[in-house]
């Protein structure tokens, strides 16, 4: 009965977690779909000169508006995305010292004032959009990052289920196009949102019910349980999850460790001699005599800079590499290129998916509305296409599942799992090229064709960015590297505002240079796949060298006996 409980109540995690990202975690990224809705309700009209005066295109209809107008309405989805990613730093740091529980209720707290600085706005106070759609923008990222830990109960599917919930994410942004929807069927804008700002009760009671006070420890120990049914026993695992054999991942970079650090490595070794111990059987002696050797040199081991990667077992391991080993990798500056560059490129797509529109169809607003709910609609297929991207990077785990491949160490399969994910990053960076090709091509149908690769690619790049810092670095700076990962990106993601003023400006409208530069700082991020490619290979290399020249020691010593 207990199990089927369990069962039950992950299954149920699952599911909540996914209608909770479905709903409401993406939302700002919709956009396009209420920037519709607030020019209809006359928000920042004051601002056009004269207060009627007809628009670059033709004359005001409602949707058109005037350049000052557009600009603002950018700052506001700029800034809301700027706040999306470099709050993210401090959420991770929030999230690794003080749990989920608490991170989430800080989350609620900020989404509900969003929805309600909403629902109370009138276009006399247009100026509470600013800190609305960043409140919302934050709230929702941070609803998003505490539910990736739930792949963590999924084992070998941990890649597809992040990947899910971040097509989730991608498809959340459809929830204003049916606000918008709603608002012309006659639905006010201030009922739809107060209706959203109720619905925080849910988030409230999945939080304690569904969700772990700290984090969710990968891979699971036995008898794992979360959620407000655990006692104080059962919260040991917890406290623990940093100190799972499993989880000590080789260095990605230079820099030492901490005193923490060379403690935790410790009983790493403690914890992996044992497991040895449980799994080999015959082989249990020869495990403790080499734990002992370990425990005498530990001093030598704490000092000297060696490499574990090139170490074939769990009980070789050293030490969790420090926070800023991480960062300072050649590994995480290149992810950061490939992550900032396409997340620049796709969030200047959705804020100036307006104004790009009005300009093409030449300020006509019944095909501008067409337009914008055909990409709304578009966004619905995020939830569809983001498997994949978890399929592609899980691939190897069901090739080696019938092969035996996944009683490796834990490095072997953290190598196997970044290799894996080569061609999910590879294939991001194709589709955005491809999109911003087809943004060029002055062609009204043809942009039917740039919405589908676009919600492709933002699929593939939201969840890919999550699920590879979660295999490429330890589980105990999950928060801060990806919370970093995502501050930085955001700096970079001001140029968005930049790059709306240059098309206004020099360009006249015409995003075609601007596009031709997109295109070649997209495909330099083809640089990110080929180095974690080559890593691995030589990775792989050092450890099959040391594994043969461990061999050739051992048949002397044989022979001796």
């Amino acid at each position: 009965m207990g199990l089927v409980s369990n069962k039950f109540k992950l299954y149920l995690s699952f599911a909540t977690g996914l209608f909770e990202c479905v709903g409401f975690a993406g939302v700002v990224f919709g956009w396009a779909s209420l920037v519709l809705v607030l020019k209809k309700e006359d928000y920042f009209l004051d601002i056009c000169v004269p207060l009627h005066n007809s628009s670059d295109f033709g004359e005001r209809n409602g949707t058109a508006g005037c350049d000052p107008q557009d600009q603002r309405f950018t700052l506001v989805f700029t800034i809301a995305s700027f706040a999306f990613n470099i709050l993210a730093f401090p959420t991770g740091v929030l999230l690794d010292r003080l749990g989920t529980w608490i991170t989430r209720l800080v989350a609620i707290l900020m989404y509900t004032t969003a929805t309600l600085m909403i629902a109370f706005s009138t276009a006399a106070s247009a100026g509470l959009l600013f800190p609305a759609l960043s409140l919302l923008a934050v709230g929702g990222n941070i609803l998003v990052i505490t539910n990736i830990q739930i792949g963590n109960l999924f084992g070998n599917r941990r890649s597809t289920v992040i990947t899910l919930y971040y097509g989730a994410f991608a498809t959340s942004s459809a929830i204003l196009l049916l606000v918008k929807v709603l608002y012309e069927a006659g639905f006010s804008l201030k009922s739809m949102f107060l209706f959203i700002s109720s619905l925080s009760s849910i988030h409230v009671l999945r939080t304690f019910f569904l969700l772990p006070r700290t984090h969710i420890p990968y891979p699971l120990p036995e008898g794992y349980k979360y959620g407000v049914s655990c006692g104080k026993l059962e919260l040991v695992p917890f406290c623990r999850e940093t100190l799972i054999a499993s989880q000590a991942h080789p260095r990605s970079g230079a820099g030492g460790t901490s005193r923490e650090e060379n403690r935790a490595s410790q009983e790493v070794r403690v914890i992996s001699g044992v497991r040895e111990q449980e799994t080999e059987g015959g082989m249990g002696e020869s495990n403790q005599e080499e734990e002992q050797e370990r425990s005498q040199g530990q001093h030598d081991a704490e000092t000297e800079d060696v490499n574990p990667q090139a170490l074939g077992s769990e009980s070789n391991q050293q030490e969790i590499p420090s926070f800023r080993s991480c960062i300072s990798s050649k590994i995480f500056l290149t992810h950061l290129y490939w992550y900032s560059v396409m997340l620049l490129r796709n969030n200047l797509f959705i804020g100036t998916l307006n104004p790009m529109l009005t300009q093409l169809t030449g300020g006509d607003s019944i095909k501008v509305s067409s337009l914008t709910n055909a990409f709304a609609f578009a966004q619905l297929g995020g939830i569809l296409c983001a498997p994949w991207n978890g399929l592609i990077m899980d691939r190897h785990k069901r090739r080696g599942k019938s092969s035996g491949a996944l009683s490796d160490s834990p490095i072997s399969q953290r190598l196997a799992d970044m290799e894996s994910a080569v061609l999910s990053l590879a294939i991001t960076v194709m589709l955005c090229v491809l999109y911003t090709i087809t943004a060029s091509i002055p062609v009204t149908e043809v942009q039917y064709l740039t919405f589908a690769l676009q919600v492709i690619d933002r699929s593939f790049l939201l969840g890919g960015n999550a699920s590879f810092i979660a295999i490429a670095f330890p589980r105990c700076h999950f928060g801060k590297i990806f919370g970093l990962d995502l501050a930085i990106a955001a700096i970079v993601n001001l140029l968005q505002y930049a790059c709306f003023a240059l098309l206004q400006g020099p360009l006249q409208h015409d995003p075609l240079y601007l596009n031709i530069g997109f295109i070649i700082l997209v495909s330099l991020a083809c640089i990110h796949p080929i180095n974690v490619y080559l890593y691995c290979r030589q990775e792989k290399q050092k450890k099959s060298e040391l594994m043969t020249s461990l061999g050739a020691v051992a048949v002397p010593e044989k022979q001796d006996e």
